[in-house]
């Protein structure tokens, strides 16, 4: 908006305790420590937006990483598109990668939801989409805990979704195909069951496993190393089901090498790593002109407005780990996630609760 300028940055840390405590392939995950972000603008409002920081131990560097590259928008108009600009040229020789990728995502974020509201719009109008809900899967467990197990957790998480994600990646084959035998008999053929390796196998062993795994599950996700991009196009080959990835690209060129690679059927970009809302819509767009679905990864409050002004958009990944902290948490309802019609993202912090939870 003309005249409204970015006036400071401040960015917090929690760590909120995680509901369902997740295993996975490629390591535990007990708590979520978020980095917080206020974007004030010289009109009073405040731009918000949050990061996942994976773990404690990189918290802090994370919240000084948004603060210090903040302090480099302050002064400057609140045009997001010049914004993200400005911060990927600063960052050329520093890496747009890491910690500094993380703190370029998220403030983009909050400079997209400070514009909006400017505007007076939700993020997705104001990308210009009218908001049309998107269908959800439930994310929020199904960790490596073993097959007896599975069948309870399956069932609470596939309730009100008829979708959820099983992570694999147990020490053996015939390990997995019974937590995938168990999930299956437990929600029943009709719902949809992703599973996750989170890249923990090797491109043969991936190739294997999803030769013997068939058209059981809707998709197989990061079944290698994320940047190993022949290793994907080799499990795809041996799939009958779909290669998923993209979470861990780090800007709209990692998923131009991805497509071009042949790496994935489907691919799913990561709000907090793809560089926001700008890297999001940029990668939409090369997703889109290669007739590739795209889903979300984390960040559904950001995400729902984000595949609503998506081209090919397919599933939103839904995961609770914010909403401890956050007023207003993002509504699922028959499987389906509506963006809400608040101005902005719809983010708005219980204070109460993030003083709970400060680090």
């Amino acid at each position: 908006m003309a005249g409204i300028i970015v006036k400071e940055v401040k960015a917090r840390g929690v760590v909120v305790p995680m509901r369902r405590p997740l295993v996975t392939g490629g390591g535990s995950v007990t708590e979520a420590p978020l980095a917080l972000i206020d974007l004030h603008a010289s009109d009073g409002s405040i731009g918000r937006a949050y990061l996942f920081g994976y773990g404690v131990f990189a918290l802090r560097a994370l919240v000084a990483a948004v603060e210090d590259l903040g302090e480099t928008l302050v002064g400057l108009p609140l045009a997001p598109r010049d914004l993200q600009r400005g911060m990927r040229a600063r960052l050329r020789l520093a890496s747009p990668l890491g910690s500094m990728g993380q703190a370029l995502s998220g403030l983009d974020m909050a400079a997209w939801d400070g514009f909006a509201k400017t505007l007076g719009l939700p993020l997705h109008a104001a990308l210009g989409a009218a908001g049309a809900p998107i269908r959800a899967y439930n994310s929020n467990g199904l960790g490596l805990i073993g097959a007896a197990a599975v069948p309870a957790e399956a069932r609470a998480l596939d309730a009100g979704f008829g979708a959820l994600k099983l992570r694999l990646g147990y020490a053996t084959l015939e390990e997995d195909l019974a937590a995938i035998t168990a999930c299956r008999e437990a929600v029943g053929p009709e719902s949809f069951v992703m599973t996750d390796y989170n890249q923990s196998l090797s491109p043969a062993e991936a190739a294997r496993r999803a030769r013997a795994i068939g058209d059981q599950v809707f998709w197989i996700e990061e079944p290698v190393r994320a940047d190993d991009v022949a290793g994907h196009a080799q499990a795809r080959d041996a799939a009958a089901t779909h290669i998923m990835t993209g979470e861990n690209a780090w800007g709209p060129h990692d998923i131009a090498r991805l497509i071009d690679g042949g790496a994935a059927d489907l691919l799913m970009p990561d709000a907090g790593k793809i560089w926001g809302v700008t890297g999001w819509l940029e990668a939409a767009a090369l997703c889109g002109a290669a007739g590739i679905p795209v889903s979300s990864h984390l960040y559904p409050e950001v995400s729902v407005h984000l595949l609503a002004a998506t081209p090919t958009a397919d599933w939103l990944e839904y995961v609770d780990w914010a909403e401890p902290i956050l007023a207003e948490p993002l509504v699922i309802a028959s499987g389906m996630a509506r963006p809400p019609a608040r101005p902005g993202i719809g983010i708005e912090w219980d204070e109460a609760a993030v003083a709970r939870y400060l680090r």
